[in-house]
């Protein structure tokens, strides 16, 4: 039987600050996930945050510290935005779902990642929206596909749409923002050795017109 998503609608506070609004995920039960979870893993970085950028859901490492990006996937993702000329005092990070989804194939073993599904991203929408309301970044970053689908529906493809910046409109936001995507940090550690530099030094690039959009107010041509 499939568990039954309800939404995290009712445990989001209208129009709150992200204080307010990390204080009040603590208790969010808007989906199955928080039963496992050891805690809500909330967003992280300044409130007047220009750029925000958004993963898919906390991993092993987060839902034990409880913030997003501590494990090898925020190194990763914070040694590119360093190359990249991108402030991390400019940054709010954050996820699409704020509960670690796993498996644990026996008591007390590692446990191992597991994607969310559509109604669980939908489920934890809510906050994500509030959080962006909060915070209103001048540009959104997506890091992989179940973070560009939660906002941009699921058409959203990395591969086709990665490095591009377009205009982010929805019924949950306030006012529009502009949205780009590129790969989620793990993916690029997942990937063999021989394959890891050409994927980083991709991603590079994409966070560089990300920076360059910061500087100027536009996407640089070319």
């Amino acid at each position: 039987m499939t568990p039954k998503t309800l939404g995290a609608d009712r445990f989001v506070p209208p129009g709150a600050g992200i204080e307010r609004l990390e204080e009040a995920a603590e208790t969010c039960e808007g989906c199955e996930l928080h039963r496992d979870a050891t805690q809500t893993v909330f967003g992280d970085g300044s409130a007047t945050a220009r750029i925000a950028l958004v993963g898919e859901q906390p991993g092993d490492d987060e839902d034990r510290s409880g913030r997003p990006f501590t494990g090898p996937s925020g190194t990763l993702l914070y040694r590119a935005l360093d190359q990249a000329g991108i402030d991390r005092g400019e940054c709010y990070v954050t996820n699409a779902v704020k509960h670690f989804k796993f498996a644990q194939l026996q008591p007390g073993g590692r446990r191992i990642h597991k994607t969310p599904t559509r109604g669980e991203v939908n489920a934890c929408r809510p906050w994500l929206l509030a959080e962006l309301n909060a915070v209103k970044p001048e540009l959104v970053v997506v890091l992989g596909a179940t973070a560009g689908q939660s906002l941009m529906g699921p058409e959203f493809r990395i591969s086709t749409r990665r490095g591009i910046i377009q205009d982010l409109v929805h019924d949950g936001l306030a006012e529009s923002m502009k949205l780009m995507g590129t790969v989620h940090p793990s993916a690029v550690l997942r990937l063999r050795e021989s394959e890891r530099k050409e994927a980083f030094a991709q991603m590079l690039v994409d966070l560089r017109k990300a920076a360059d959009f910061l500087e100027t107010g536009h996407e640089k041509a070319g």
